[in-house]
């Protein structure tokens, strides 16, 4: 497997503990980690066993140092992020949600380090060498108009680099506000559009494609749990006809009976054969997971990205039946894992894609 490379900014996480809220917690203990969209998926794809390499820009002290060590130490090539004197490490604080109580966000990311740092600071040559493929994410542009730049420029040149390239939409509406006069869906749609010529493989969530792009599922009620996952085939179908170069599309379906209660499953649209996948599939029909009691749901796209990009760069599962399966069961297994980072390990993902869903003790 040819080096993934990953590009984009990574956070200090601050989590309430458990299921209490801000003012219960604070002042008071707090679980820190790291996170990011793009450092998420790097992570997951070396706990698989594939080999990765992320990029960003981080100050120079010694929480920042702390960050990369973390990173390296699950197995990710660290060696091209950029230590600068400008800008900060953004923070995001969670509060994780229950039964009908959501979980709410709080960003503290705005002068970022990676919102600074002009494309042609980053050592793209070194980057790319031994690479086969760059992801990025809808975050980054998200964040700055020098960021948003570097995005664009960073896919361009890994497709003149002979890279494959991914993008998940990831449609945050509390960023998008370094234009004032846009919105930050108008902004989202007119940065994304700049992007997407050069992506050959789209992710997103049954929101983004609206958000993003305006393209909607039929009468989909995200908010009442309420989806027809045959539809998202005419939504890919319209993507990639506005998009050719996309040779595939992939749509996670995440259907919110509550906070703790989602069911969970995905659609791989190959644009060659015209044809969609989906997983999970039980007597030939698509039936989601149940995931009845999530522990964290924060960094599940991210973890089904990574399972897919890991899958279509395998041998074993790079057929799109396969690879969407792959993806469905590492970003449901990813519902269990407190934090960001899915530590969840190949042997695990193999083991949900043949049925062993039971969660019983392994002695």
């Amino acid at each position: 497997m040819q080096t993934i490379v990953t590009f984009g900014e990574i956070m200090m996480r601050i989590a309430a503990e458990g299921f209490l809220r801000f003012r219960q917690s604070f002042p008071g203990k707090a679980e820190i980690t790291f996170a990011g969209a793009e450092a998420n998926v790097a992570v997951s794809i070396a706990l698989f066993g594939g080999n990765s390499r992320y990029v960003t820009a981080l100050p120079k002290h010694s929480i920042a140092d702390a960050c990369i060590d973390t990173v390296r130490g699950l197995g990710v090539d660290v060696n091209y992020i950029l230590k600068t004197d400008k800008g900060r490490l953004g923070i995001y604080f969670l509060e994780t949600g229950a039964n009908q109580r959501p979980s709410n966000v709080i960003y503290d990311r705005e002068n970022s380090s990676v919102s600074f740092v002009p494309f042609e600071k980053y050592d793209w040559k070194g980057i790319f060498d031994n690479a086969g493929w760059l992801h990025i994410s809808g975050i980054t542009p998200a964040l700055s108009g020098i960021a948003a730049d570097c995005s664009i420029k960073a896919v361009k040149a890994a497709k003149s680099s002979g890279l494959c390239v991914s993008c998940d939409l990831n449609f945050r509406k509390k960023l998008w506000k370094w234009d004032e006069s846009l919105s930050s869906k108008q902004l989202a749609q007119k940065t994304m559009r700049e992007i997407l010529p050069y992506v050959d493989v789209l992710i997103g969530n049954e929101e983004d494609a609206s958000d993003v792009l305006g393209i909607a599922a039929g009468d989909a009620d995200i908010e009442a749990g309420k989806l027809d996952a045959a539809k998202y085939k005419d939504v890919a179908q319209k993507i990639v006809e506005q998009f050719p170069n996309i040779s595939k599309v992939a749509i996670t379906l995440r259907q919110s009976i509550s906070a703790t209660h989602n069911n969970w499953g995905a659609m791989l649209y190959d644009s060659q054969a015209s044809q969609a996948y989906f997983a999970p599939v039980k007597g030939g029909e698509y039936e989601p997971y149940k995931i009845t009691d999530i522990v964290d749901r924060v960094g599940g796209g991210d973890s089904f990205a990574a399972g897919l990009i890991f899958a279509l760069n395998s041998e074993k599962y790079c057929t799109p039946d396969k690879a969407i399966s792959f993806a469905a069961a590492a970003s449901c297994l990813a519902h269990s894992i407190k934090g960001d980072f899915n530590y969840i390990a190949l042997d695990e993902v193999e083991a949900l894609m043949a049925g062993s869903s039971s969660g019983r003790v392994k002695r």
